[in-house]
C-alpha cells in the first residue's frame, strides 16, 4: 500500500468514527455556548472531554447557503482556545515555522498532515454531498507551509489522535498545564 491509499484509508476510518458521533441537540447547544453564536455546519464531535463536553467538532465542507468552509476540525472548548491563544501570544508560531524550515521530518509529517486533512473532508464531503471545488487543496492551520493558526491544528490533533499533526502535538504537550483533554477544566455548561 503507497502512502497515499494508506492516507486515503485513515481518512474513512476517521470519518467513520466521527460520523458515530454525530451531534446532538445537546452537543449543538453547548457549543453555542462555547462559541458564543450558532455552530453552523456541524455535523459530527470529533473530540470530547473527559466529561463528555465537546471539545472540537466537525463541520461540514459547504455550510448553509452554500458558503465554503475548509476548517473541518474545528477547536470549540473555551478553555483549549484559550489555552491555545495564550500560546500564541507568547509568539509561538514563529518558533514552529523556524522548526518546519530547518527540520525535513518534520516538515514531511506536516506535509503528510496536509494530505490527511484533505483526505478527510473529502470523504466527508462526499458522505454528505457536499462539493469541495471553491476549496479544494485548502486544509487549515497554515498546513503544509507555515503554521498560521495553533487552534486548527490542534483541532486536527484532538480529532485525528496523536501523530496526526505535528505541530498540533507540539501545541497539546506545551499546553498541559492549562489544558489537556484527559482532565476537566470546563467552566461552559
Amino acid at each position: 500500500m503507497n502512502q497515499s491509499e494508506d492516507i486515503a484509508r485513515i481518512a474513512v476510518e476517521l470519518v467513520d468514527r466521527c460520523l458515530q458521533d454525530p451531534a446532538t441537540d445537546e452537543d449543538m447547544a453547548i457549543v453555542e455556548r462555547q462559541l458564543g453564536r450558532y455552530p453552523r455546519g456541524m455535523v459530527a464531535v470529533g473530540a470530547r472531554c473527559v466529561c463528555g463536553r465537546p471539545l472540537a467538532v466537525i463541520t461540514r465542507p459547504l455550510l448553509p447557503g452554500g458558503i465554503p468552509f475548509p476548517t473541518t476540525c474545528y477547536l470549540t472548548g473555551p478553555e483549549a482556545v484559550k489555552a491555545v491563544s495564550h500560546v500564541e501570544a507568547e509568539g509561538v508560531m514563529a518558533e514552529y515555522n523556524e522548526l518546519l524550515a530547518q527540520d525535513d521530518e518534520v516538515r514531511a509529517a506536516y506535509e503528510r498532515a496536509h494530505r490527511l486533512y484533505l483526505a478527510f473532508r473529502h470523504e466527508l464531503a462526499g458522505r454528505l454531498g457536499d462539493s469541495e471545488e471553491h476549496i479544494e487543496g485548502i486544509s487549515a492551520g497554515g498546513l503544509p507551509t507555515r503554521v498560521k493558526c495553533l487552534h486548527a491544528l490542534l483541532a486536527q490533533t484532538l480529532v485525528m489522535g496523536q501523530g496526526a499533526n505535528p505541530i498540533g502535538d507540539l501545541t497539546l504537550a506545551r499546553i498541559r498545564g492549562e489544558f489537556s483533554p484527559d482532565v476537566c477544566r470546563c467552566t461552559v455548561e
